[in-house]
C-alpha cells in the first residue's frame, strides 16, 4: 500500500476513495474501535491489516484466524482486514460468521497463535473494531496496542510474498461441542436465552439445549442488525429488564443473556432479579474454592468488595487479587497468577482448565453457572444469591466524555480523591480507607462501602460504578450525593447513560 494513513479524509470525496483513513483515537488500550466511516474506511481497515501482519510477523508469527460478527458491514471490513495480512505475507484462516470466543477456540483448534476478530461487541451501530491477540489465549494489551498504532500511522509497514488465506468449515460446530460438553445437567432447568439480535442468536441456544437445558424462550436470537429493541449489552438496565419479565412469563430457573459477540453472559435469577457478574462470579468461587482450595481469583476494579471479606474463599484458603477493568488485563492477569477464575463486573468470565481455556466466553461461563446448579439442586439460583453477604452495587454508569480528553479529567478526578483522603476528609459521614489508583480511583470507605471513578477503554465515556454496604437508597445516594456533583465540575463531562 503507497499510501500513509491520513486521520483529516472525508467521506464522498475523491481522496476518501483512494486514501486511507486512520484516526488515532481508534488505537484503544487493548482493542481498535472506530465509527466506520467518519473515523476510518476500508483502505484504513486494509492498512491495519497491514500493519497488524507487520507486527505478527516480527514476532515470528504467520498463521492468524479471522472472523466477523453480524453487522451490515462486518463482512466487507473483514475482507480489507484480511487484504492487508495477506499482503503482509500471513496465512489468513477465515472461520467466517462467528463469535469472538469461536475464534479464541479455533487459535486452539487450528493451532494458530494469532487471532483478529471483527467486532463492536456491543457498540451501537455504526462502530466496528477488532479484537487482536498473539499469544493464546491471550489478547493484546497497552504494549502490543502502541506498536500497532506506531507501525499503522506512521507506515512502518513490511509487505511480504506468501500470504494467502484458507477458508475453515464448520468451526462453530466444534466450538460449541467443546464449550457443550463443560455442563452435562442431571437438573431439568428451564432457561431463557437472550441475545438482543446480535451475533449470539445464530448459536447460543443449540449449545445450551447440548448442556442438557430447556430453552423455554429464545429472545430475540434472529439475527437482525438494526438491533431493532436495544444493543446486545447482558449489563444495561433495558435488556435486564427484558430478561426478567420473561423470567417471570416463562416460569424460567434463569434468564441468560449475551452480548453482541458472545464473550460475555448476563444473569437474571428465577425471581426476576439481575444478578451482576461480579456477584455471579463471587458465588461460583464459593461454589469451587472447597474443591480447589488454596486457589487464586481475580477481578476488576468495578466488582463487589464482597472478596475480600467473604467467608467460604478464606476458610478454604482462597485469595483474590483486584485488577485492571478491561478483558485483556483480567485475562492476562489470570494467566499469569494461575488464577482458577477471573471476573468481570461486565460479564467477562475467565475461566482456566478444568473449567475452560482461559479467554473469555459468554457460553463457557453459562456452563459453569448450570453446572454450579446441578451441583446444588436443593437450591434455587436466587436463594444461592440470597446466601451471599449483604451488598448494594449500582449498575456501570457511563457519562459521555470525549476519548482526547478521557484521561485528563480522570486523573484530576483522582488528584481530588487523592487530597480529600489525605486531609482527613469524608464521604457521607464515612472516613476514607484506602484510595486504590491501579484503574482510575476506587475510593473504599470505612464501612466497606466504595466508588470507583474510570476511563472507558473502548468508547468516548467516563465508567461510575458505586456499593454500599447499607442500602440501596444509601447506594444511589453515594451517586447522585457525590460522585455526580463531582463530575458535573467538570465541562467535558456529558450525559449518562444510565442513573441509578
Amino acid at each position: 500500500m503507497p499510501f500513509l494513513p491520513r486521520a483529516d479524509l472525508l467521506p464522498n470525496t475523491f481522496a476518501y476513495e483512494n486514501e486511507p483513513l486512520v484516526k488515532a483515537t481508534g488505537f484503544r488500550e487493548y482493542d481498535a474501535r472506530w465509527l466506520f466511516g467518519p473515523d476510518i474506511n476500508l483502505l484504513g481497515i486494509q492498512a491495519l491489516g497491514l500493519g497488524l501482519g507487520t507486527y505478527i510477523q516480527s514476532l515470528g508469527h504467520q498463521r492468524i484466524v479471522v472472523g466477523h460478527d453480524f453487522r451490515s458491514y462486518s463482512l466487507s471490513i473483514k475482507q480489507a482486514l484480511a487484504l492487508g495480512l495477506i499482503e503482509a505475507g500471513c496465512e489468513v484462516l477465515d472461520i467466517g460468521l462467528a463469535l469472538s470466543p469461536t475464534a479464541y477456540y479455533a487459535q486452539f483448534d487450528l493451532d494458530a497463535p494469532c487471532v483478529a476478530m471483527v467486532t463492536a461487541s456491543h457498540n451501537e451501530n455504526g462502530w466496528t473494531g477488532v479484537k487482536m491477540g498473539a499469544a493464546r489465549p491471550l489478547t493484546f494489551g497497552p504494549e502490543e496496542m502502541g506498536a500497532l498504532k506506531d507501525i499503522v500511522l506512521n507506515g512502518r509497514f513490511t509487505p511480504r510474498d506468501g500470504g494467502k488465506l484458507t477458508r475453515i468449515e464448520g468451526m462453530a460446530e466444534r466450538y460449541i461441542a467443546d464449550v457443550s460438553r463443560r455442563a452435562s445437567l442431571t437438573r431439568p432447568l428451564k432457561v431463557v436465552a437472550a441475545c438482543g439480535n446480535g451475533t449470539a442468536g445464530a448459536f447460543i441456544p443449540d449449545a445450551l439445549r447440548r448442556m442438557g437445558v430447556a430453552v423455554v424462550y429464545e429472545m430475540d436470537c434472529s439475527l437482525d442488525w438494526t438491533f431493532p429493541k436495544y444493543n446486545p449489552n447482558p449489563e444495561d438496565s433495558e435488556m435486564l429488564h427484558a430478561m426478567a419479565h420473561a423470567v417471570k412469563e416463562f416460569g424460567a430457573d434463569l434468564a441468560l443473556g449475551f452480548d453482541g459477540d458472545g464473550d460475555r453472559c448476563g444473569v437474571v435469577d428465577n425471581t426476576g432479579e439481575e444478578i451482576f457478574a461480579d456477584k455471579i462470579g463471587l458465588m461460583l468461587a464459593r461454589d469451587l474454592a472447597p474443591m480447589n482450595p488454596c486457589s487464586t481469583f481475580v477481578v476488576d476494579v468495578k466488582s463487589t468488595g464482597l472478596y475480600a471479606t467473604d467467608p467460604i474463599l478464606a476458610a478454604n484458603g482462597c485469595t483474590t487479587v483486584y485488577w485492571k477493568t478491561g478483558h485483556s488485563y483480567i485475562k492476562r492477569k489470570s494467566a499469569e497468577l494461575g488464577a482458577l477464575a477471573g471476573f468481570e463486573k461486565s460479564g467477562h468470565f475467565f475461566l482456566n482448565e478444568p473449567l475452560g481455556r482461559g479467554y473469555d466466553c459468554g457460553l463457557t461461563a453459562a456452563a459453569a453457572i448450570l453446572a454450579m446448579l446441578d451441583r446444588n439442586s436443593d437450591k434455587t439460583l436466587s436463594q444461592m444469591k440470597d446466601a451471599l453477604p449483604v451488598a448494594f452495587t449500582s449498575l456501570t454508569m457511563s457519562p459521555h466524555c470525549g476519548d482526547e480528553v478521557k484521561y485528563g479529567v480522570v486523573e484530576r478526578v483522582v488528584a481530588e480523591y487523592q487530597a480529600l483522603a489525605a486531609a482527613g476528609g469524608q464521604i457521607l459521614g464515612r472516613g476514607i480507607r484506602d484510595v486504590i489508583t491501579v484503574n482510575g480511583v476506587r475510593v473504599a470507605l470505612d464501612d466497606g462501602s466504595w466508588v470507583l471513578v474510570r476511563a472507558s477503554s473502548n468508547k468516548p465515556e467516563v465508567v461510575v460504578v458505586v456499593e454500599s454496604t447499607l442500602s440501596a437508597d444509601d447506594m444511589r445516594a453515594l451517586f447522585h450525593q457525590e460522585v455526580k456533583p463531582r463530575l458535573g465540575k467538570y465541562p467535558e463531562i456529558g450525559a449518562y447513560n444510565q442513573e441509578v
